[in-house]
């Protein structure tokens, strides 16, 4: 298999541990604007190094928190490098399950299953990802984690992927569909996520609560609950990590944090809605105008503090490429994981009352001062998150803007 030559061009990258062959991106690409990983005949995305990253470090943060060993699985992989990075990288894995509908990617992942002495403990598959799955959806044949990692919403996989995780078992989820998500199709996501998106200055974060309201929706149908413990947002993706709990308690208890955001473009005033039938408001209490609606969508927390704080733990200790991004993106994470709902983006206050911007720390710390919370967001660099209504946080902008 070592020997073996491929009827594609390929590069060997290394990555974390691991040394892994990949199709040689610069070949596809004859037009600046073109798109190199979907026109590969195997697909591996370059960009995607910090979601593998993360996933390391929060499946090895998972692992010591069971304390025990795992089976891990991955129903898209590729060329193999995420699989074969959790094989290598983090400890107390036991089996790594790897499967790709492509032939290509197949014959690749295997190629660099072998390139790493991981035979024994890496086993590939050429199946539909739902056929996979389903496979192991009988008790004691589940996974401890399954990664969704694919081009485009995760959405098609979910009911498997959930079938497949034992009761406490964690689920990955990527989504790169950003335009529904984020309101631009709006449409597509009512489709795909069966909750309504907005166009706001937060909608990278209505797009994680879209994919969590519409996981716990699809878990619930199968009596399980979910926590979710991270979550984050970069680049051209969303990224949701949770923790499945089964038992119909646990389904209705995933279920009460599920309502809508109610958002005013005229005054930014924005508040939460809680409950699935609840009536909603339609006038905006602060200005008057009418409210629009983001949901049904999930209002509970995207990130656990603890769990964050087990992954920087696990970040200080490993020699990581983007290892000053991943800390800092996990910090911000872990400081706004208790934080309210939504965030402001000064710059887009300013722009609607034509000020001038004041920097976001001097904001935060005169609406801490005013008796609120304040801490910054990961979403957006000119973000701040805050307890305070939007009359206040405009009068701070003008009061420092002036």
């Amino acid at each position: 298999m070592l020997g073996l030559k491929f009827s594609f061009p390929t590069e060997i990258v290394e990555e974390g541990k691991v040394s892994v062959v990949v199709p040689k991106l610069s070949a596809y690409v004859k037009e600046a604007w073109e798109y190199a990983p979907s026109k590969a005949p195997v697909f591996y995305n370059p960009v995607m190094e910090l979601n593998r990253d993360l996933a390391v470090l929060a499946l090895q943060a998972y692992q010591k928190m069971l304390g025990r060993e795992i089976s891990v699985c991955e129903p898209l992989t590729g060329c193999g490098v995420r699989g074969v990075r959790f094989a290598v990288e983090v400890d107390g894995v036991r089996k790594v399950f790897v499967n790709d509908i492509n032939p290509e990617a197949t014959k690749l992942a295997r190629f660099n299953v072998e390139r790493n002495a991981l035979a024994e403990r890496v086993l590939v598959a050429n199946e539909d990802a739902n056929l996979f799955l389903s496979r192991y959806a009988a008790p004691r044949k589940r996974f401890d984690f399954v990664d969704v990692d694919p081009f485009g919403s995760p959405v098609p996989y979910l009911d498997a992927a959930v079938r497949a995780l034992r009761d406490g078992g964690l689920l990955a989820l990527t989504a790169t569909d950003m335009a529904p998500l984020c309101g631009v199709h709006s449409k597509a996501c009512v489709r795909k996520y069966s909750g309504k998106p907005l166009r706001t200055e937060y909608c990278h974060e209505l797009a994680v609560r879209l994919l969590v309201g519409c996981l716990a929706m699809m878990a619930a149908k199968h009596d399980i609950g979910i926590d979710v413990v991270f979550s984050y947002s970069t680049d051209h993706y969303i990224r949701v990590y949770a923790v499945a709990r089964y038992g119909a308690r646990q389904a209705d208890n995933s279920l009460r944090m599920m309502g809508y955001i109610l958002h005013c473009f005229s005054c930014f005033h924005r508040e939460t809605s809680e409950g699935m039938v609840s009536p909603l408001k339609t006038e905006c209490a602060e200005c008057g105008s009418k409210l629009n609606v983001a949901g049904p969508l999930w209002l509970g927390k995207i990130s656990d503090k603890d769990f964050c704080s087990s992954m920087k733990r696990e970040a200080d200790g490993r020699r990581l490429k983007l290892g000053k991004r991943v800390l800092r993106l996990l910090s911000l994470v872990q400081e706004e994981a208790e934080a309210a709902v939504t965030y402001y983006v000064i710059d887009r206050i300013c722009d609607k009352l034509n000020l001038p911007v004041p920097p976001s720390i001097e904001v935060m710390d005169s609406i801490k001062r005013a008796g609120f919370q304040a801490t910054q967001t990961h979403f957006n660099s000119r973000g701040v998150r805050t307890n305070a209504p939007a009359k206040v946080v405009k009068e701070v902008v003008t009061k420092l803007a002036t």
